[in-house]
């Protein structure tokens, strides 16, 4: 279960690394961060910027890609172990 979960974790980090390095690049949609809602407050000497509609779109994403990839029958783990561990009295109820 260990392996399972430590791929799953590499797997997870060089994606949000490749997506980081194309928005980084300048290939990111050109509406990201310019949503209706997004707050930009531009002065002489300063600015300020604040994507909360972009925000609160890209978390609904993100929470039902998770949702996806958890609910996905090729990626749950076992859980033979753990039940073995419960009847050996390893793991308490």
């Amino acid at each position: 279960m260990m392996r399972e979960l430590g791929k799953f974790i590499v797997i997870i980090g060089v994606v949000a690394t490749l997506v980081g390095l194309v928005m980084w690049s300048g290939f990111a949609p050109k509406w990201l961060g310019r949503l209706p809602g997004d707050i930009r407050i531009e002065r002489e000497h300063s600015s300020f910027y604040f994507p909360i509609v972009t925000c609160i779109i890209l978390s609904i994403v993100l929470e039902l890609a998770s949702f996806a990839l958890l609910n996905f029958p090729a990626l749950k783990f076992s859980t033979v172990g753990a039940s073995n561990a419960v009847a050996t009295g390893l793991w308490p109820v």
